[in-house]
């Protein structure tokens, strides 16, 4: 099984695991676009429906593409009460557009999963002039209780073949942002990009939890994931009282159709 699909064998953990992003990143979007609730929105890979959720509530009108059929089955449940979203299960790159027929396409930290031959070309397709490309990607920085993911280094490097020794998070300070290519895409002006930093609490089990949703650990045999999540629930309930932050940089990457 490709990482990519990995998800699909949690659906519902996912749904219940993932973090959500900040009502400010929704605002900024409004914004800085000027999409109104009349707007016509391709979101790419929705899995359960986490983004577009807000993107629903906000009246706008969603088309969702998710390959992952038991994804999609969760994101359909979530999002009955709105007769303005369909869910469509294909992959992206094989799914038949109308050009120029969107005002928003989007695309909640799976981006950087599509293939790099089609996603941005394939995204300029579906939008109308004037129209707006979001990405948002999701980065694991300093904070929150950081001794933890220091002392949680020795589990990966005990457990998780590969794992480079040493690592350390980064500062959300210094993350680069990733901007696939449209600061040079002739379909594309410069990207905007906001930054926010959220400090989310989890108990052991809830962070066990979102673990569980992350495409390496899902794909780790079953003797390496059981030896990881106990040297992982024995950190946090003997030295951290049961409970952690985490922090999450979520960084919003802007760009309008010329």
């Amino acid at each position: 099984m490709q990482l990519n699909q990995t998800f699909n064998t949690v659906a519902e953990l996912y749904d219940r695991a993932r973090p959500r992003y900040p009502r400010a990143l929704y605002d900024d979007l409004a914004r800085l676009t000027g999409i109104g609730a009349d707007a016509r929105v391709l979101e790419i890979a929705p899995a359960t429906g986490i983004v577009t959720l807000p993107l629903a509530e906000r009246g706008y009108s969603v088309t969702a593409i998710e390959m992952g059929t038991n994804l999609a089955a969760v994101a359909r449940r979530n999002l009955a009460g709105f007769p303005n979203v369909r869910v469509e299960v294909s992959r992206f790159e094989d799914y038949p557009l109308e050009a120029a027929s969107f005002d928003l396409v989007c695309c909640a930290t799976a981006f950087s999963w599509l293939d790099p031959a089609v996603r941005v070309d394939k995204s300029a397709l579906a939008l109308r002039p004037g129209g707006f490309l979001g990405v948002w990607d999701t980065h694991h920085v300093a904070g929150g209780t950081g001794q933890f993911f220091v002392d949680s280094q020795e589990c990966y490097e005990r457990w998780m073949p590969g794992t480079e020794p040493g690592i350390r998070l980064e500062p959300a300070a210094d993350i680069v942002p990733k901007t696939y290519g449209l600061e040079s895409h002739p379909a594309f002006e410069a990207p905007v990009i906001r930054d926010y930093v959220v400090e989310i609490p989890y108990t052991t089990e809830t962070y066990l939890d979102v673990l569980q949703t992350y495409s390496g650990h899902i794909a780790l045999e079953p003797e390496h994931a059981d030896g990881l999540y106990r040297c992982i629930r024995e950190l946090i309930d003997n030295k951290y009282g049961g409970y952690i932050e985490k922090a999450y940089l979520f960084q919003l990457i802007l760009a309008r159709r010329r």
